[in-house]
């Protein structure tokens, strides 16, 4: 399974998740509470220690990624996001086709296709850019350092503000599969299906890098740290 990795940007970095970020998101989450209808969101400490413990869980078994969103100007935290079904295309082909595991050693391991989900940001932190930038700085991994060929996107087809979002990303409306799963609310709810393709990547960088302001040529560069190696400058 990947590594943990720290991305930084210019308004915020994210950090691997873990238990020492348990209050700080339980504060972020306390804020204004009034837009989670359709985001699972941990409401207070022990319901925080419980979603980072799960999250951690998750990510153990090779099939998830988890960071901590945080503010760069002073280390206030945002929010929390993560790569999710990680799908290795290695081996023998399944059927009927499913997300599979590595094969070889999971520490090397590099995924094939992934889907970015769970984000949730602090009231103060909606609608400043933090989502475009974390959204940029994940798209621009899973594509440029894993080289994957698809990065899935999905949202309760009633979470219109979510929709709007991956939409700006640039990411490909693929429908809406009906009568999917139940909502947070109990309600049996369609989910909406979003992607962008390692062909079509190139593009889709050059749209957020206008919204981010984050174009980086010339000297520009992005340190990314892994727990194997040193920090390292990678050219964008």
């Amino acid at each position: 399974m990947p590594l943990p990795v720290f991305l930084h940007g210019r308004a915020v970095r994210l950090e691997p998740l873990g238990e020492h970020h348990v209050e700080g998101l339980a504060a972020a989450a306390a804020e204004d509470r009034s837009s989670y209808g359709f985001t699972p969101v941990p409401s207070g400490v022990e319901a925080t220690r419980r979603y980072v413990d799960d999250a951690l869980a998750a990510q153990a078994t090779g099939r998830t990624l988890a960071f901590a969103t945080v503010r760069n100007a002073d280390g206030l935290l945002l929010g929390s996001t993560r790569f999710c079904e990680l799908d290795y295309w290695q081996g023998p082909v399944p059927w009927p086709p499913a997300p599979s595991g590595p094969e070889g050693d999971p520490l090397a391991a590099i995924p094939d296709a992934v889907e970015i989900g769970g984000t949730w940001l602090s009231a103060r932190a909606q609608g400043t850019g933090a989502n475009t930038e974390t959204k940029f700085l994940m798209l621009r991994h899973a594509f440029e350092t894993w080289g994957v060929r698809r990065v899935s996107l999905r949202a309760d087809a009633r979470n219109v503000r979510s929709r709007t979002a991956i939409e700006r990303l640039g990411a490909t409306f693929e429908g809406t599969r009906r009568a999917h799963a139940r909502g947070l609310d109990g309600v049996v709810r369609g989910t909406s299906f979003y992607s962008v393709l390692d062909e079509e990547w190139p593009e889709v960088r050059a749209r957020l890098e206008q919204r981010v302001g984050a174009s980086c040529t010339g000297r520009a560069a992005v340190r990314e740290w892994q727990p194997a190696g040193p920090l390292r400058l990678a050219a964008c």
